[in-house]
């Protein structure tokens, strides 16, 4: 496992603590009693899918979840051997068929023409999704010609081995999550049989109480350090920065694009350089906060593309010093709800040129 390295980078960095990822997940496991299916879409919610999912194998998953084929194929050209689910509904066509089966992938099945496809082309195992509400992708649980005809097909496919769906509400409504579970009970009693694998918790659904059905979960944000319905995780990720510059400002002096920003008092100004091209969201100008030496100091001015400007009044501040943007003690939940976002967004945002940087103890 890559540790983390004694000099930071100059510029802009992400340091990831797999340790505490690892203590995401078991907790999440405890709290489910199943193996897990983790998500490591987006490139690992930004964090690196690759370094994720080598990290999770000490927890010996059943698999892993992505949202892609080009996804699934990185994690095999990586030496990831476990099942990989893709959850973005298989297209029927050849083309996509072709590049699931390239790297022995697990196709999403939400229609029939789909199903078509990949039987067609010699199948594998597949999962079929059943939308209970969402209103995304899956058969819908009401639509009993669809789903009368999903039974007669089925029946003839030992390659079925799962089924799922997805709560839309788990972290706000436990209740609607309950009624979607119920009716997902009951598409699985009128297809006639179960498969091997039957999947609906999410990070969300983690502390709620549901029954004994589901012999997988999926959990997401909780192992990346975000806050997951009232569970909060350790956190994962710290964004951080140098200051690359000071300002020494008096009263009505205006601060970055469209001096919409004037200080009252005279105050040190220190930029920052990361900005919107490395995953800071422009919603953050003068609303944001950084932590700067221990003490939380606030963003001043419209974030630019590779600086932003904070103003560290007293706090003793040289270039060079290391600021966090978030995942110290202002916590990744905390700077997307001031850009008006969730943590997901904020995470997954966070650009290529961020160096990511890993520790595992």
């Amino acid at each position: 496992m890559t540790k983390l390295i004694s000099k930071p980078p100059e510029r802009a960095w992400l340091d990831v603590d797999l340790a505490a990822l690892i203590r995401n997940a078991r907790r999440f496991q405890e709290l489910r009693k199943v193996p897990l299916l983790p998500m490591v879409k987006a490139n690992g919610y930004g964090l690196g899918a690759l370094a994720v999912a080598r990290a999770l194998e000490d927890m010996a998953p059943w698999g892993y979840g992505v949202a892609t084929a080009a996804e699934g194929a990185e994690l095999r050209s990586g030496g990831i051997t476990r099942p990989i689910v893709v959850f973005t509904p298989l297209l029927p066509d050849r083309a996509s068929v072709a590049g699931m089966q390239a790297s022995a992938l697990r196709p999403v099945i939400d229609d029939l023409d789909a199903l078509s496809a990949w039987v067609e082309a010699g199948g594998g195992p597949f999962h079929i999704e059943i939308d209970t509400g969402m209103s995304r992708c899956g058969f819908r649980w009401h639509d009993t010609d669809a789903l009368k005809e999903l039974r007669g097909r089925l029946v003839r496919l030992p390659e079925w081995e799962g089924a799922f769906t997805h709560f839309h509400s788990a972290d706000t409504d436990p209740d609607s999550s309950l009624e979607q579970l119920e009716r997902f009970e009951d598409v699985l009693q009128s297809l006639g049989s179960r498969p091997p694998l039957v999947h609906y918790a999410n990070s969300a659904a983690a502390g709620l109480e549901l029954d004994a059905s589901a012999n997988l979960s999926r959990p997401g944000i909780f192992l990346y350090g975000g806050r997951a319905g009232t569970l909060d995780p350790e956190p994962v990720a710290k964004l951080r920065t140098r200051v690359v510059g000071l300002r020494r400002l008096r009263p009505g002096d205006t601060v970055s694009y469209g001096a919409e920003a004037r200080v009252e008092t005279d105050t040190t100004i220190a930029t920052l350089s990361i900005g919107y091209a490395d995953g800071v969201p422009r919603a953050l100008g003068s609303r944001g906060l950084v932590e700067l030496h221990g003490v939380i100091v606030p963003m001043v001015g419209r974030v630019t593309m590779d600086m932003l400007m904070v103003d560290a009044g007293r706090t003793p501040v040289a270039v060079g010093d290391v600021a966090t943007v978030f995942g110290g003690r202002v916590s990744v939940d905390d700077q997307a709800a001031l850009a008006g976002t969730v943590s997901y967004e904020l995470l997954t945002r966070v650009s290529a040129r961020v160096e990511r940087r890993y520790q595992d103890s």
